[in-house]
């Protein structure tokens, strides 16, 4: 395990005295410049003992991946991937840049080791998300790279439509799998797209688009879709039904919650937005049961929400994940957290 990992709880008090959003925009920076200087990459490196976990058709060279949102923009691919991940999936993307939510629009609830954020998917735009995937080695490294794609919040609901059929037309050379992010609590009706006649009709122009695509660029593209914690059981079955209809070949459960049952009466526990780390956990696990029961056992699952430890990992894949993705723990925990998993998983199987 690299030596600076060891340092991140050395660090964290200062990081902590800062918003959540400057002291995520300084850690960001800082891993930057420590992966640009080639003494400080080699003392970050982590290479956990590799663990090959296929998915989608695709092979990782461990299970535990980044989840998307912590790099919305795609800049920062390469130092991330040095933290030992398997794969690295980056964005919300959409086809034109935008701001996001007025500041401050992101909370920590340590008690909980949570986070509730309503960013709004504020990113630099497809063309500049691009250019920093193609200047990142990663995927030539042996890394899996996602590519997270997501709508404008000006483009009516009625038209969301066209930003994904833009984002992926945009992303499909670059990535070795696109997800389709219907599930963010902070872009107006966006969840609205998990209805049965709106994700089938989505998912049917999508694929359209990727069978064009495949055509043109000589490669099949594996696509994800990201859904919510807050479902029915009914709304859960009803979406498993249509993946497998559509033939999408993976579903990330899940994004963040807009439940507050697990952090009321804690400092910022009002605050709109989505709800991220351990409170999700349950309402995570409970998605990927009942899909599994669902899907069987081809489609893949990517369980993501909160794992802090190695054994919250372990319980994604007992509940029917494949693979795992980190964020809000990575923020409680720093850099250890990734092989703590990693380990996790190789001694489970």
């Amino acid at each position: 395990m690299s030596i600076l990992f060891n340092a991140y709880s050395l660090a964290r008090p200062a990081l902590f005295s800062l918003d959540a959003e400057s002291a995520h925009e300084l850690t960001l920076t800082q891993l930057q410049r420590a992966y640009d200087c080639a003494f400080t990459r080699k003392l970050l490196a982590a290479s956990p003992t590799p663990l090959p976990t296929p998915l989608m058709g695709l092979t990782l060279r461990n299970p535990v991946g980044l989840a998307a949102g912590l790099d919305k923009n795609g800049a920062h691919i390469d130092a991330l991937g040095n933290l030992g991940f398997g794969f690295v999936e980056v964005g919300t993307v959409t086809p034109r840049a935008q701001p996001g939510n007025p500041k401050p629009r992101m909370f920590r609830l340590p008690a909980s080791q949570a986070l509730i954020n309503r960013l709004g998917f504020n990113n630099k735009g497809l063309e500049t998300f691009i250019a920093n995937v193609q200047r990142s080695t990663f995927r030539q490294s042996g890394g899996v790279l996602g590519l997270n794609i997501g709508k404008n919040a000006d483009t009516p609901i009625e038209r969301a439509v066209d930003d994904y059929l833009i984002g992926l037309e945009g992303v499909h050379p670059h990535a070795d799998y696109v997800t389709v992010n219907i599930s963010s609590p902070n872009t107006q009706n966006l969840r609205a797209l998990q209805g049965g006649d709106e994700l089938s009709a989505l998912l049917s122009r999508l694929l359209e688009k990727r069978k064009e695509l495949e055509d043109r660029h000589g490669r099949r593209v594996p696509l994800a879709v990201k859904i919510a914690p807050d479902l029915q059981t009914e709304q859960v079955d009803q979406i498993a039904a249509i993946l497998t209809q559509q033939g999408v070949e993976g579903v990330i459960a899940t994004n963040t919650t807009l439940s507050r049952a697990a952090v009321e009466g804690q400092p910022h526990s009002h605050e709109q937005g989505g709800l991220s780390g351990p409170p999700v956990h349950e309402l995570s696990l409970a998605v990927i049961s009942r899909l599994r029961q669902q899907l069987g056992q081809d489609m893949a699952i990517i369980g993501v929400g909160g794992i802090v430890s190695g054994k919250q990992a372990r319980e994604k894949l007992a509940a029917g994940a494949n693979a795992v993705q980190l964020y809000t723990g990575l923020i409680y925990r720093g850099p250890a957290l990734v092989a703590e998993c990693v380990q996790a998983l190789r001694a489970a199987r």
